[in-house]
């Protein structure tokens, strides 16, 4: 089988509140369109020093648990040696150590084989930087 590789660039604004922004159904039509029903991996990246991807169950209170698991983690205060931007923006450069900024999926037959619940997001608590890329990367 000849593997191949694909990606694609989809442009998020998250605006100007901390964001679980659920990219499933983006992440499915890239795979739709580049797999041609193959099996492989897709990779979803961030390429942001204050941004993350998770794969969590989203609309039934997790995504916002996880903003709220967040700030109690990383607080936004005064704390933080980092202090650009908007008070308490250190700690969203810590953020990536706890949401790292890729997942890898397995793609079987075309299809993402994500669990029941699971959805496929970008987590941003950048308040001062709501432009964001997301890199959408397929090897199959």
């Amino acid at each position: 089988m000849t593997q191949t590789f694909r990606t694609h660039i989809l442009r998020i604004t998250t605006g100007s509140t901390e964001t679980v922004a659920d990219l499933t159904a983006d992440c499915e039509a890239f795979v739709r369109e580049v797999s041609q029903g193959r099996d492989g991996l897709l990779n979803v990246f961030v390429p942001h020093a204050t941004a993350g991807i998770a794969v969590l169950e989203t609309g039934a209170g997790s995504d916002t648990d996880l903003l709220a698991a967040l700030r109690d983690l990383l607080p936004a205060d005064d704390r933080w040696r980092h202090r650009h931007g908007s008070p308490g923006h250190g700690r969203d450069h810590v953020l990536p150590a706890f949401v790292p900024p890729h997942a890898t999926l397995p793609v079987i037959g075309g299809r993402m084989a994500l669990g029941t619940w699971q959805s496929v997001c970008l987590v941003d608590t950048n308040k001062d930087n709501p432009d964001r890329q997301v890199r959408l990367s397929f090897l199959g």
